[in-house]
């Protein structure tokens, strides 16, 4: 893993970025010189569409989730993916390159090569994706414990990095009880740091159960860092591997000693800048859709096109929601708040598809402007399921200290949720976000956003 900008990215996610970048510019080079006949005074007059390309093909890869970190596509589903980034970039490569000089005798020649290099990519993107399981060197992780924090880790692992390889359990003599596979146990004939050697390990991950009464053994530990081995504790080992805090795990002195959640100025302000700049930018963008939503409502269901309901906001502070009318008009006449369900009778026809496709959720592009909500950031939460939270899951009010988004994290990473165990495990994801956030891992989580609203993923 590597870290940027307080967010943890793939090693082969961000290699592929890369060398997707790189491909793309180097096939534009190679399109000029053979259908322009030179490229020296060419390329400069076309760098706009050669870098807004790159940009875009960034955007449509991940947006076909053709960078996710472990694939597990069957050959239909590659086919399905490779055929909408296909269906997004073959259009804008044509437009792109029609920006050319009219009087440039080549210019269809360029866009035609153009087109058929931008499929190139992407079918080499699909490949590379499909393989990602199956290939490469994989890291070698020496886990030390061998209770249920060790199994754990391991699960994950086997869910979130197909190119990790657990090569043993290394016991502490104060755990009690074995939750591995017992032939993977490692004995104590050796010390930690020769262990680790012998192993070729890459990685430990400290997943002890129990790390009272000297069951921790930092000096080895520090032995193995100083060989070039990285040393990670559980809660940062989760952090990485999945993006969020595991709640069994988390406490408050590693959030108050350690790094992250913090909030300053420059933060605030270049959140705020960002927020008013794209809101006003999507808002004009998204005018027409809005326009159909509004009169699609109107003709499907009696009441009103937009709903407001109040929700909570940083630091708790209550505000009026906006959101385009998805349920019928007494969906709660009981006055009892409960969140949507699987096939909830409660949505009408229209607001099914404005769900599914997050249309409903574009009037609070106006929250943002108002500077009640952020582009992204934790859902806001009604007040009366925050009460329940807050008294059931630790460190939900935790969430509070900044602005709710449109979109976020938790959003990306997870699917809708109706229960308290729901809401649990979106607060990892939301803690991750707190304790990270940054303009770089914004402008991630709106990109995956794009892949959401094509693909309808978790909407209800």
């Amino acid at each position: 893993m590597i870290r940027i900008f307080n967010h943890y990215m793939h090693r082969r996610t961000l290699l592929g970025i890369l060398s997707d970048l790189g491909f793309i510019v180097l096939a534009m080079v190679v399109v000029f010189a053979t259908t322009a006949g030179g490229f020296e005074g060419l390329l400069p007059l076309a760098a706009p569409q050669v870098l807004s390309l790159a940009a875009g093909m960034f955007v449509i890869n991940t947006a076909s989730g053709l960078y996710q970190p472990a694939p597990s596509f069957t050959p239909t589903q590659a086919a399905a993916r490779a055929a909408l980034a296909l269906t997004l970039a073959l259009p804008l490569t044509w437009l792109l390159f029609g920006l050319l000089p009219a009087d440039l005798a080549s210019r269809d020649a360029i866009r035609a090569a153009a087109m058929v290099g931008v499929g190139v990519v992407i079918l080499r993107r699909v490949y590379a994706t499909a393989s990602a399981s199956s290939h490469g060197v994989r890291t070698r992780i020496l886990v030390l414990g061998c209770g249920p924090a060790a199994q754990l880790v391991t699960n994950t692992l086997r869910q979130a990095d197909p190119h990790a390889q657990v090569v043993g359990y290394y016991p502490s003599p104060n755990e009690t009880g074995c939750a591995v596979d017992r032939q993977l146990v490692l004995g104590a004939g050796q010390s930690l740091t020769e262990t680790a050697r012998t192993l070729g390990a890459d990685e430990i991950v400290v997943a002890l159960t129990e790390r009272r009464s000297g069951s921790m053994p930092l000096r080895e530990l520090l032995d193995c860092k100083l060989l070039g081995i990285r040393v990670f504790d559980v809660n940062t080992h989760f952090e990485k591997t999945l993006g969020q805090i595991r709640l069994g795990f988390a406490n408050a002195g590693w959030m108050i000693f350690g790094d992250g959640f913090n909030q300053g100025f420059w933060r605030s302000a270049i959140k705020r800048a960002f927020d008013i700049v794209f809101s006003l930018l999507l808002i004009a963008l998204a005018a027409p859709v809005m326009l159909l939503a509004a009169i699609a409502i109107r003709l499907d269901s009696r009441g009103r096109v937009l709903y407001r309901q109040e929700r909570l906001g940083q630091y708790g502070r209550p505000f009026m929601v906006a959101k385009f009318r998805s349920m019928r008009e007494d969906a709660e006449g009981d006055g009892q708040p409960r969140w949507a369900s699987v096939q909830d009778d409660r949505i009408t026809r229209v607001g099914a598809f404005l769900r599914k496709t997050r249309i409903d959720e574009l009037p609070q592009l106006f929250n943002v402007l108002k500077g009640e909500m952020s582009l992204v950031g934790p859902r806001p939460e009604r007040a009366f399921f925050v009460e329940q939270l807050t008294e059931q899951i630790p460190f939900f009010a935790v969430r509070h200290s900044v602005k709710p988004g449109v979109t976020g994290w938790a959003q990306v990473r997870y699917q809708y949720g109706s229960t308290v165990e729901d809401a649990a495990e979106k607060l990892q994801y939301d803690l991750y976000y707190v304790k990270n956030h940054s303009l770089f891992l914004d402008l991630m989580i709106l990109f995956e956003t794009v892949a959401v609203v094509l693909t309808g993923k978790g909407a209800r």
